[in-house]
C-alpha cells in the first residue's frame, strides 16, 4: 500500500512540476489521453446539444418501424475521421453529414470548446464536407515559444506565432502592402523588429524611413540599403524609390515576354516571371510612424507633405508588380491625418492592430475586414505586449503574438548579414553611414 501511495504521489509531483516547467510534454504525457476520454465519452451527446445534427435516412426511420421496435432513430451526426496530437493540443478531422455547414460547426466552437474542457478550438475547412477542429490545450501565447522549424520563402518569413499554434507567416508576394496599428508599448516596434530578423537572411533589399532621428530603424544600419531619419530625408528617399519603379517597369516591359515568338508560359507582367539574372532585387519599404510624413508644422511644409503622400500612394498602387513593398506602422491612421491618409490605407492589404486607446483606431485597420476583429483588438490587455490581431482583405483573423526580442539579437542578425545588402545606385545617396564599411552585395540590373 506504502509503494502504490509512493507511486501515485510521484507522478502526481511529475505532473505537476511538467504542467508547469514543461506544458508540452505534461499535455501529451496527462492532458491528451485525458482529453480523448472527455471528447469520445461526451461526444454525441455533446453534438447533439450543440444541434450539430441532421434528421435520420429515411432507410434508418422505415428499418425501425419494420421492425416493430419503439426504439425512435437516433439523428446524424459528423463523424471522426481522424485524431491526433499536437505540442499544444489535437486535431480532430471531421466528416459532415449532408445538412451540416462549416459556419454550423464554427458557431458552436465555443461550446464544444468548454464541453471538452480544451483552451481554444479553431475550425478549419479542409475541402467540401469535411473540417478540421484545432484546438489547443493552454493559452500558447502567454509565452511565445517559436517552432524550430520555420518555413520561408523567396519572399516569406515567419514574424509571430498564432493563437491556433501554428507561425503567423508575412508573405509578400500574397500580401504585398502591410499596416500595423498601435498605442505606444502595444509591441508593434517589436513586431518590426521581429520583421528585420526575418528578412536580413533573404535577398531583399531594406529600406527605412525613421523620422525619429533614426532611434529605431538607426541600429540596424549594417541591413539597410536606405535609410531616412527626416521628413526632408524621407521626401527624397520616397522620390528614388518611384524613380526606381519607373526603371523596374522600363525593364519589366522590355523582357516581359510579348514577341510573337515567346512561349505563352514565358511571358509574364510581373518581375517574377523574369528570368533571375535580369530579376532585379526585392525592396522592403519600412516606415517607422507614418503620422510623421503627415503632420506639418505650417503652410510651408505643406507642398513636401503633399508630394510624400502622393508618391506614397503611386507605390502601393503600383510597385507590386516590380517587387516594391510597403510596410507602413502608425498608432493612428485616419482622416485626420489630411489628404490621402485613406486613400493609402485602402491599398494596405495585411492588416496588423495591437492594443490600441480608442475604438476607432481598431476600426481603422480593421473594420473592413472582420466586426469580430474589432471586438478582439479591443480587447488585447495592457500587459500583453507584442499581441496583436492580424487579418488581411480576405475577411480572415487570428490573435497573435511576437517573441520577446531585444534589439542586441537584431543588431547581430543584421551584422551577420550585412554582406548580402544589395547596393541600388537610384538610392546610394540615402545609404546610412554604418552600412558603407561592410560590403555590399550587387544587385541586378
Amino acid at each position: 500500500m506504502t509503494e502504490l501511495l509512493l507511486t501515485v504521489t510521484a507522478v502526481v509531483v511529475l505532473a505537476l512540476v511538467l504542467r508547469a516547467k514543461a506544458p508540452t510534454a505534461y499535455w501529451l504525457l496527462f492532458g491528451f489521453p485525458a482529453a480523448l476520454v472527455r471528447v469520445f465519452a461526451s461526444y454525441r451527446e455533446t453534438l447533439e446539444a450543440c444541434e450539430l445534427t441532421v434528421s435520420p435516412p429515411w432507410w434508418k426511420v422505415f428499418a425501425k418501424r419494420a421492425s416493430g421496435s419503439d426504439d425512435v432513430a437516433r439523428p446524424g451526426i459528423p463523424k471522426v475521421r481522424r485524431i491526433r496530437p499536437t505540442a499544444t493540443g489535437m486535431r480532430l478531422r471531421m466528416k459532415l453529414p449532408a445538412g451540416l455547414a462549416p459556419e454550423h460547426v464554427e458557431k458552436s466552437a465555443e461550446r464544444l470548446r468548454h464541453a471538452w474542457g480544451v483552451h481554444s478550438m479553431h475550425v478549419t475547412e479542409l475541402r467540401p464536407g469535411v473540417v478540421e477542429l484545432r484546438m489547443t490545450s493552454f493559452d500558447i501565447l502567454a509565452r511565445v515559444r517559436m517552432p524550430r522549424r520555420l518555413a520561408a520563402g523567396p519572399l516569406s518569413v515567419v514574424v509571430a506565432l498564432r493563437e491556433d499554434g501554428r507561425p503567423y507567416v508575412r508573405n509578400y508576394q500574397e500580401s504585398p502592402q502591410g499596416l500595423t496599428l498601435g498605442a505606444t508599448k502595444s509591441g508593434k516596434s517589436m513586431f518590426q523588429r521581429c520583421l528585420i530578423k526575418a528578412l536580413a537572411p533573404l535577398d531583399v533589399a531594406l529600406v527605412g524611413i525613421d523620422c525619429k532621428r533614426g532611434v529605431e530603424q538607426g541600429p540596424f544600419a549594417p541591413r539597410l540599403t536606405a535609410l531616412a531619419t527626416t521628413p526632408d530625408e524621407a521626401d527624397g528617399l520616397l522620390d528614388a524609390l518611384v524613380g526606381e519603379m519607373e526603371d523596374r517597369f522600363d525593364l519589366l516591359c522590355l523582357h516581359q515576354g510579348i514577341d510573337p515568338g515567346t512561349p505563352l508560359e514565358d511571358i509574364t507582367s510581373d518581375i517574377w516571371g523574369l528570368p533571375p539574372k535580369l530579376r532585379p532585387v526585392p525592396i522592403v519599404v519600412l516606415i517607422d510612424e507614418i503620422a510623421e510624413l503627415f503632420l506639418v508644422a505650417s503652410k510651408i511644409d505643406a507642398p513636401r507633405r503633399d508630394r510624400m503622400v502622393t508618391q506614397l500612394v503611386r507605390l502601393a498602387q503600383l510597385s507590386r508588380a516590380v517587387g516594391i513593398h510597403l510596410e507602413i506602422a502608425g498608432q493612428r491612421f485616419g482622416s485626420e491625418l489630411g489628404k490621402g491618409a485613406t486613400a493609402l490605407r485602402a491599398q494596405l492589404t495585411n492588416r496588423v492592430t495591437h492594443r490600441c486607446n480608442d475604438k476607432q483606431t481598431a476600426e481603422m485597420g480593421l473594420g473592413d475586414i472582420n466586426d469580430l476583429a474589432v471586438k478582439a483588438a479591443t480587447a488585447i490587455a495592457s500587459e500583453r505586449a507584442g499581441m496583436a490581431v492580424a487579418g488581411d482583405s480576405s475577411g480572415t483573423w487570428t490573435r497573435i503574438r511576437t517573441p520577446k526580442t531585444s534589439i542586441g539579437e537584431v543588431v547581430s542578425v543584421c551584422r551577420e548579414f550585412a554582406h548580402l545588402t544589395p547596393d541600388l545606385p537610384a538610392l546610394a545617396a540615402y545609404r546610412p553611414v554604418a552600412a558603407l564599411s561592410a560590403p555590399a552585395a550587387t544587385s541586378a540590373p
